[in-house]
């Protein structure tokens, strides 16, 4: 949005005053998150509450006199997109901003804060407390809002809703078999396969629960449907999309039935055979690039928790080294963590009539395993752990890994397959230098698992050792101080003297990659002090420009 847009959406803001979906705030550049959050929280819900698609926080604005103001809150960019990032990780379902917009207007600085609606049938929590406006004011959301936004899914499952026009001459033949032979193999113990295949069509699809009294829904046709039929499901496209990107790019869409139409997709994606560690004889492992069914789960749960209502699809876009999965709607129930260790069972649905379809048809499960599993079986192929991404507050991505991100991270799985599933997430986490929690990092360190100091962690020596290929830990080792103070004597020996960018060519190279440039430039002062005061070395040159070199050519002068 640009600046004039901005202004006049200010100034529309500003007309119609606050609200129960717009609060100004002058707020200085302290103001605590904290109290953004109880606004997201309230914002968010009266939003969902009065059919609006967003709410506004907008800073730089005086509440009395409605004049700009102007706000210091969080000058730079990074630190003021930072905020996203901290909203979602204490939200309710986790949610953000859809957007932070920034008015330069002359008056002063102006910051927009575009909160989403809450999602129909969930209420927004910040840091486990629901929140409301009354007015002006912010107050709890009460037990009467909160029923009324609840409600609103009961009452409105897009996917159990009847096509009145729609017959079974709409049902594509093959997928029917398939689903007969997939409800015969999960009720195995209760009827025989020829009794399955006996049941009339729709004394099967009631039992299948694709249909309600045999009248077809829209599960129905997602699932079973002809591809020419779909159009009975406009306006959404009732599609699913396959996209390569790299040196090559093609596409190709996948209609209904969802049944069939996963595996095709499948069946477009590269899944070549790899040779994990090919330096290493020792390990002669070969995996295949991408899991069947870790593809599959993944699609699946796409079909299951899509919100249909945005009329959108779902894309798999193919990487050279990964499987990038999107589809609309937020996360329904709790965060992907909560489902790790699989002990969580999700207590509602987005699409509660198509997730039972889908698991009477042996597609998911609906007691929250598929994370797990996946996880799971991931780590038995020794890849990185999938990342799901929430960032987006309309959409959830999920990247599954067809590739070795950090070879000591796969050796050690390889190693070590006993290790439990909490301990090769930290170690994911390490491999992909994200951030780690102190009992993680102690937990680790006392296994002897990972090496090296916060935030610069990399795995433990002992996997290199075990494999024979130590080039990974001796890049990343840090020496001891007088391997580098004997380097920079025999420099001095040999040369005389030498400048401080001299010194930084001789010993950048030669640190810890496990340092940023920053951390290796400030080691070398630390050492070049150290020697100076030792006596061992001394400036010939001015402070602003040093010039180092051996005490004792000082001395002999």
């Amino acid at each position: 949005m640009d600046q004039l847009a901005l202004k006049t959406l200010l100034n529309t803001l500003i007309g119609t005053w606050e609200n129960e979906v717009v609060e100004f705030k002058q707020a200085d550049e302290n103001y605590k998150t904290d109290k953004i959050g109880e606004y997201f929280s309230a914002l968010s819900n009266e939003a969902n509450l009065s059919g609006q698609e967003s709410a506004w926080l907008v800073f730089g604005v005086n509440n009395k006199t409605r004049a700009i103001s102007g706000t210091h809150y969080r000058e730079e960019a990074d630190r003021l997109n930072g905020l996203k990032h901290q909203i979602a990780q204490s939200t309710e379902p986790s949610v953000t901003f859809r957007n932070i917009h920034v008015l330069e207007d002359t008056a002063g600085r102006v910051v927009l804060f575009e909160i989403p609606a809450a999602p129909r049938g969930i209420p927004i929590a910040w840091k486990g407390h629901y929140y409301s406006r009354a007015g002006e004011s912010l107050v709890p959301l009460g037990f009467a809002k909160q029923d009324e936004i609840r409600q609103q899914t009961i009452a409105e499952d897009w996917t159990a809703q009847p096509v009145s026009s729609a017959t079974f001459e709409d049902l594509d033949e093959a997928a029917l078999q398939r689903a007969r032979k997939a409800f015969a193999k999960k009720y195995a113990n209760r009827f025989a396969a020829e009794e399955v295949e006996a049941w009339p069509l729709s004394t099967f699809l009631d039992r299948a629960r694709v249909t309600q009294n045999g009248t077809i829904t829209r599960t129905t046709l997602l699932l079973l449907g002809k591809p020419e039929s779909t159009w009975k499901l406009s306006p959404h496209p009732a599609q699913m999309t396959w996209k390569l990107e790299g040196p090559e790019r093609a596409y190709e869409h996948f209609s209904p039935p969802f049944l069939l139409s996963t595996s095709w997709l499948y069946r477009r994606i590269r899944n070549i055979q790899l040779r994990l560690l090919p330096q290493d004889e020792l390990l002669p492992i070969e995996v295949a690039k991408y899991d069947q069914k870790i593809v599959l789960e993944s699609l699946h749960n796409c079909i299951a928790h899509q919100d249909y209502t945005r009329n959108g699809r779902v894309i798999v876009i193919e990487q050279p080294d990964r499987l990038v999965f999107e589809n609309e709607g937020m996360f329904f129930e709790g965060q992907p963590g909560d489902y790790l260790e699989g002990n969580r069972v999700p207590r509602k649905y987005r699409n509660p009539f198509l997730a039972q379809a889908m698991a009477e048809l042996n597609m998911i499960d609906t007691m929250g395993f598929g994370i797990h599993d996946m996880y799971a079986r991931q780590a038995k192929r020794y890849f990185p752990m999938p990342d799901y991404d929430l960032s987006e507050a309309s959409a959830v991505r999920l990247t599954i890994y067809g590739g070795v991100v950090d070879p000591a991270y796969s050796r050690l799985l390889i190693q070590k397959t006993d290790l439990p599933l909490a301990d090769i997430l930290a170690l994911d986490r390490v491999q992909k230098k994200l951030p780690l929690p102190d009992e993680a990092i102690t937990r680790l360190r006392r296994a002897g698992l990972i090496e090296g100091r916060k935030p610069n962690l990399y795995v433990s020596a002992k996997v290199a050792k075990a494999t024979s290929d130590k080039v990974d830990y001796i890049r990343t080792r840090a020496q001891d101080d007088e391997f580098y103070a004997k380097l920079l004597i025999d420099y001095l020996e040999k040369f005389g003297h030498a400048t401080r960018s001299e010194i930084d060519k001789l010993l950048m190279d030669k640190l810890s990659d496990g340092l940023s440039p920053e951390q290796k430039r400030t080691k070398i002062s630390n050492l070049v002090t150290k020697l100076r005061r030792r006596g061992r070395i001394h400036n010939s040159g001015s402070r602003g420009h040093p010039i180092w070199q051996l005490a004792e050519r000082k001395s002999n002068a």
